[in-house]
């Protein structure tokens, strides 16, 4: 807010109007930011979650393999030398069930990794337990003297809710 050489009021003081207009670009600033932070864990978070989908997929795709190898296998199982059918069997479905649970776990890893957007959560909790306790902002200016204390001396806290996480 660019502000004049002369003062608003008699005593210096700005007067109530630069003082809301203030409060609501701060807080205009703040959701701004609050939505472009949400946004960018977002973004992450799907990242990841198509990370998942397609080891998934290859996952599945494994396991289509695994019916087409066990019939081939059961095709040159009956002329093998040296190796019993039922061990031709067992070694080439040992084998891609081996690689179908690495492709899970890899999968079950990358999903247990999505935040879950914790940084915005905590942020938003940030800024509201800076509201209830009138800590400055970030740009120097206190939210007791944007907001007049009014009334019998409660606080305003009690009508907000606590978040639980």
């Amino acid at each position: 807010m660019v502000r004049n050489g002369r003062p608003d009021g008699t005593d210096g003081q700005q007067s109530l109007g630069d003082l809301v207009a203030l409060a609501l670009k701060d807080v205009s600033s703040l959701l701004r930011y609050e939505i472009s932070l949400a946004k960018s864990e977002l973004k992450m978070d799907v990242r990841r979650i198509g990370i998942a989908a397609a080891l998934a997929v290859i996952g599945l795709f494994v396991g289509c393999l695994l019916v087409v190898l066990l019939c081939f296998a059961f095709a040159y199982g009956l002329t093998a030398l040296g190796i019993w059918t039922w061990a031709a069997f067992l070694i080439v479905a040992g084998t891609c069930l081996l690689l179908i649970g690495l492709a899970g776990l890899v999968a079950w890893i990358v999903v247990r990794r999505v935040t879950g957007m914790k940084m915005t959560r905590k942020t938003v909790m940030d800024d509201i337990g800076m509201l209830r306790r009138s800590e400055p902002s970030p740009n120097g200016t206190s939210p007791s003297t944007a907001i007049p204390q009014v009334g019998t001396g409660k606080r305003a806290a009690a009508e907000i809710p606590t978040a639980r996480t």
